[in-house]
Formats: C-alpha cells, structure tokens, sequence
C-alpha cells in the first residue's frame, strides 16, 4: 500500500467516526484546522486573536456557508446590547443546512445565533455570551445541529438552548463562566424529544450545570470525555434532569446524575482538574 493510500484510509476512518457523533465531513475538512479543545493531560486551546472588526447593526442571514476568517463580530444599534432580554434578535441566522465558521462573537453579542434547522457552527467563539449563545429551532426530528470546536465566555444563564426538534452534537468546545452549557426548553410552547450528544469538552469552573434535559418528554444527554476544571468540590452539576411543559411555567428539577436513560453517562466520562 502506498503512503497515499495509508493516509487516506486514515482520513476516512476519522471522518466515519466523528459521523457517528452526528460531525459531517465538510466540518473535519473545510476551512482551519481545528486544534482540539483538550487533550489527555494538555491545557484546553487557546483562544484565536481576532482579525479585525466587523459591526453588525441588523442580524446577517446565511444560506450556504459564511466564513467569518476570525472576524471580531459585534451587535450595534438595534444589536447594541447583551443583556437577558429574551426579545433580541440574533448576529446571525442560519437557514437550513447552513455552515457559519471561523467566527468571533464580540461584545455585545445580543442573541447570538439562531439556527432554523440542521446547522453546523464551526470554529466560532463567543467572548461574552449576551441572551444566549446559539438558539437552535428546527421543528424536523431529523435535524441535526453541529458545533464543531470554538467555545465561549460569561454566559450568565444559557450557552446553549435547544428550543426545537433534533439532535444537538457539541464537540472539542470549551465553556467557562457559565450558568449552563446546554438547556433542552423546559417550557416552550412547542415540546420534543431532543437528543444531545457531548464529546470531548473542556468545563472551567465557575459555572452550575453543563446540560439539562427534560425527561418527561423523551430527552437524552449523552456525556462523553468531558474534562471539568477548577472544581474541585464537585459543585457543577455534569447533567440535571426535569419535568418540562407547555405552558411557559418555571419547570422543576427532578434529579441529577446517571440514570442510564435519560443521563446517560459514567463517572469514567469525566474527568476533574
């Protein structure tokens, strides 16, 4: 066999596996080469510096795939703000099938990224999280969205909120300073059983729980390599389940930790630095 031929089999076989996580090829092949977020032993990946300054006064719609080349993006006028406000409108929104990557989300971020079906977000960083980081809204059940690398900062409630039907795979992503990593909606109008997958993730403390999932609806949550730092009392809750509705009411936790249903993970998932 030849040098070629060895490589490229060992490229297929990357591309297959990460496809089982729900990861496309164009995400692994396409545009920078993503460093992973931590490897056994090694500090999560640095931060990328920005290229440049981009203000964005009314929300960019992207069919097909934007590249940001590391553009510093940032909410102006209408966008100007990074509060709580569940009525701001998104820097980006992502038609079906959209690639957003190499993307920058400054200060004020507003509602960061709403996905409108299946997406992938590849190689974004948000450097303080507004209202939410990514909002994803498909209502197929075979939506998949895909965040692929990057990370974010200063999420004081959500980094991800999981609003529609689908599955949700987050890989080589870091969080830090956060309220939760993923939130599957515990009262939208609208309920589904949502699937998410997380793989290879790097958690520094502070934050409070890195997924929670609703298991009156069919959710589950799938942990796997996940790399938790500077929590040494343990106080981070890895995934917390709920009794979700549709009716807009505060839903209530109802248990944390494995349960081989809806938390499916083991003490071997994670790790403590």
């Amino acid at each position: 066999m030849t040098s070629h031929q060895r490589k490229t089999g060992r490229r297929r076989a990357l591309i297959g596996g990460l496809s089982a996580l729900g990861v496309t090829a164009a995400a692994v092949v396409a545009g920078t080469l993503l460093a992973p977020a931590g490897a056994e032993g090694a500090p999560t990946a640095a931060w990328p510096q920005a290229r440049g300054s981009a203000p964005v006064a009314s929300t960019i719609e992207v069919s097909g795939t934007y590249d940001g080349r590391l553009k510093r993006f940032h909410g102006t006028g209408a966008l100007g703000s990074d509060g709580q406000d569940e009525s701001q409108k998104p820097v980006f929104v992502l038609e079906d099938g959209a690639v957003l990557k190499n993307v920058i989300l400054g200060t004020p971020a507003a509602d960061g990224v709403h996905c409108l079906g299946s997406c992938t977000l590849q190689n974004v960083w948000w450097e303080n999280v507004g209202e939410d980081a990514a909002t994803f809204k498909g209502t197929s059940a075979k939506s998949v969205y895909t965040v692929y690398g990057g990370g974010a900062k200063g999420a004081s409630d959500k980094v991800f909120q999981f609003n529609g039907a689908g599955k949700l795979v987050v890989t080589k992503f870091q969080v830090s300073d956060f309220g939760k990593l993923v939130r599957s909606c515990g009262n939208c109008k609208k309920q589904y059983a949502r699937t998410i997958i997380l793989n290879d993730i790097d958690v520094t403390a502070p934050g409070k729980s890195i997924v929670g999932v609703n298991a009156n609806y069919g959710d589950t949550a799938a942990l796997r390599n996940v790399r938790i730092h500077g929590d040494a009392k343990e106080k981070i809750e890895p995934c917390t389940r709920f009794t979700g509705n549709s009716t807009g009411k505060e839903p209530k936790a109802t248990g944390t930790g494995p349960d081989g249903t809806t938390c499916r993970y083991s003490a071997g998932d994670l790790s403590y630095r």
